[in-house]
């Protein structure tokens, strides 16, 4: 257990740093290296994935809440959208942490595997302009929130990297999308982390530190440093050479990602 919660202590510092710097969730990062670090610590095979996955998006509710609340102080968050979106958002993340406590891990491993090659190639592609798609449509809101928040409970990620295009293209600033996404991420990462909380509960083996399928040295190591580095990772952004940054660490994405094939 200690082991553990000292190196999510240092994965939370690089977590924080890379979702500042590059401007995407600290899930990429911090649910391969759960599943290495569960793996060497002998957890049972079947849980390894279920419980990165659960750590991870408790992890992001800290996080996520901290870059909400400077959003908020700047105004930039439309809550009108938040409060169309959550419901749904609430709804599809208890739904996809109950479909992924029915799967099967390799099943599991294998999305995650897809999320990362997917992200890893869209941040080496040069970006194109976006097509726009006005619409106030409450339904649509409700089904694309409903996938969303079932995704990102599957995936172990804050949505940002669905929710952002999603608000982007349907008419908000970039700046507004982004920050708009920030307060859906909250409602994600506290739907599905309470939901596999709970789910997991049943299958308690009794291992110190676990609350269902959620590990907590784990979650509180990450929170405690991802939430200081995030900052001064979005402080970099603007002084390093991102671009350039942003396709290395791309290629790390893919590696991990060809890594978790093995």
């Amino acid at each position: 257990m200690t082991e553990v919660f000292f190196a999510s202590l240092l994965l939370g510092l690089f977590a924080g740093l890379a979702a500042g710097l590059f401007g995407i969730g600290g899930g990429t990062i911090i649910v391969p290296v759960l599943v290495w670090l569960f793996q060497a610590h002998d957890f049972a095979a079947e849980r390894v994935m279920l419980s990165a996955v659960a750590t991870s998006l408790a992890s992001a509710l800290l996080t996520s809440a901290a870059s909400a609340r400077t959003h908020h102080q700047l105004g930039n968050i439309a809550w009108q959208r938040v409060s169309r979106l959550a419901p749904s958002l609430l709804a599809g993340a208890a739904a996809g942490a109950v479909a992924a406590n029915h799967f099967n891990p390799e099943i599991l491993r294998w999305c995650f595997v897809a999320y990362l090659l997917y992200t890893g190639v869209n941040m080496i592609r040069p970006q194109q302009a976006k097509t726009t798609i006005r619409t106030g449509s409450r339904c649509i809101d409700y089904i694309v929130g409903f996938l969303i928040g079932a995704l990102s409970a599957i995936l172990g990620i804050g949505g940002g990297t669905m929710s952002v295009p999603y608000l982007a293209g349907s008419g908000l600033a970039m700046k507004n999308a982004i920050a708009t996404s920030s307060a859906c991420a909250v409602a994600i990462a506290f739907s599905a982390a309470a939901s596999y909380a709970l789910l997991g509960q049943d299958e308690n083996d009794a291992m110190r530190g676990q609350l269902g399928h959620l590990y907590l040295p784990a979650f509180v190591g990450i929170s405690l440093t991802s939430v200081l580095t995030a900052p001064v990772g979005a402080k970099l952004a603007h002084r390093l050479p991102a671009k350039r940054l942003k396709r290395y660490f791309a290629l790390v994405l893919i590696a991990t990602a060809l890594k978790m094939t093995q």
